[in-house]
C-alpha cells in the first residue's frame, strides 16, 4: 500500500492498445480502405499553406477566364440558330430599327 502502483514496473499507465482510438485523432482512427484513403486524401494530410494558396489562386483564375468568356460572348454580335430540321448557324444579330 505504501504509494506503490498497480501497473507493473516497465509499463506506461497511459500506453493503449494501437486499435484504440485517441482523443484528437477525428478520421484518422477510423478503420478505412485504401480507396476511401486516396479519394478523400485532404482528410488525411496536414494542411499545408503553399499548397491552400496555390489552389485558391487556381480557383480565382478560373472563375476571372469564365467572367471573361462570358462578357466575351456577350459583347460579340452573334448567336446561334437552329433550323426547323435541327441544324445549327451562327447568325449576326440584327436590330429591329435597322
Amino acid at each position: 500500500m505504501g504509494g506503490k502502483n498497480s501497473v507493473p514496473e516497465g509499463v506506461s499507465s497511459t500506453h493503449r492498445h494501437p486499435s484504440e482510438p485517441v482523443p484528437g485523432d477525428g478520421i484518422k482512427s477510423v478503420r478505412t480502405t485504401g480507396v476511401f484513403k486516396a479519394v478523400n486524401f485532404e482528410l488525411y494530410v496536414k494542411p499545408n499553406l503553399a499548397v491552400m494558396a496555390f489552389g485558391g489562386v487556381a480557383i480565382l483564375c478560373s472563375a476571372a477566364y469564365l467572367a471573361y468568356m462570358k462578357a466575351q460572348y456577350q459583347e460579340s454580335k452573334t448567336y446561334i440558330a437552329i433550323a426547323e430540321d435541327g441544324s445549327q448557324s451562327l447568325m449576326q444579330r440584327k436590330s429591329k430599327w435597322e
